[in-house]
């Protein structure tokens, strides 16, 4: 059922950037690119992480559809490049603003390796009105390491204090040469380190869906 799911999945983001969408006269329709981790990428959805277990792929995109996201997602193949994977989502949304959908209501969230690629959607897109969750993706280092990444748009950033692997973004907004709307951070305190963002859990999962509603407040 898996491998008929991913199928699926897969079949939808190869129509969508063939055909662009053939709905979008309803302008209260949300849509969400889910970007995932690297781990997935390298093992198929039965292998478990040594430390952190089965990354939970297929029930995030369920929890999102199962609140009328329209979700499109794909797992990548193998060493995938970041930045060349992030233009072409950056190419398939430009394509779905141009049929007329609101920048407010598409949502990218992307967790660890999926988060910067995420983060060079914002970029590319540049579109302040868009929103992005980056969730586990973020470092210090990052601004001297990654100096072409600027967020725009609608930035929540959710990462985990036992992680090392993502700590506050302040510093990126800070440096952004762009313009960010709204900007909000949530630490979380799992103790699951980053295995956190492998798990379909309410504690990211619930924020992130306020904020593809638009509700920049988390409230």
């Amino acid at each position: 059922m898996k491998k008929l799911f991913n199928f699926i999945t897969l079949s939808f983001i190869m129509l969508f950037s063939t055909f662009g969408f053939s709905q979008t006269k309803n302008t209260d329709q949300a849509y969400i690119f889910f970007l995932h981790n690297k781990f997935i990428e390298e093992n198929d959805l039965n292998v478990a992480h040594p430390e952190y277990g089965k990354a939970e792929y297929n029930e995030i995109l369920e929890s999102f559809r199962k609140d009328n996201f329209i979700v499109y997602s794909e797992i990548r193949k193998k060493n995938t490049n970041a930045y060349d994977y992030a233009e072409k989502i950056a190419k398939q949304i430009k394509k779905l603003l141009k049929k007329g959908v609101p920048p407010n209501k598409i949502t990218v969230i992307g967790t660890s390796k999926g988060g910067y690629i995420a983060q060079y959607v914002s970029t590319f897109v540049a579109n302040p009105n868009m929103n992005f969750v980056f969730i586990g993706c973020f470092m210090d280092t990052d601004i001297e390491q990654i100096p072409d990444i600027n967020f725009c748009g609608n930035i929540l950033t959710i990462y985990e204090k036992s992680d090392i692997y993502g700590v506050s973004a302040v510093k990126r907004k800070e440096t952004s040469k762009l313009k960010v709307n709204h900007f909000r951070e949530i630490e979380l305190n799992t103790n699951l380190k980053h295995g956190f963002l492998y798990k379909a859990l309410d504690e990211w999962i619930v924020p992130a869906k306020k904020w593809a509603n638009g509700n920049y407040e988390l409230n």
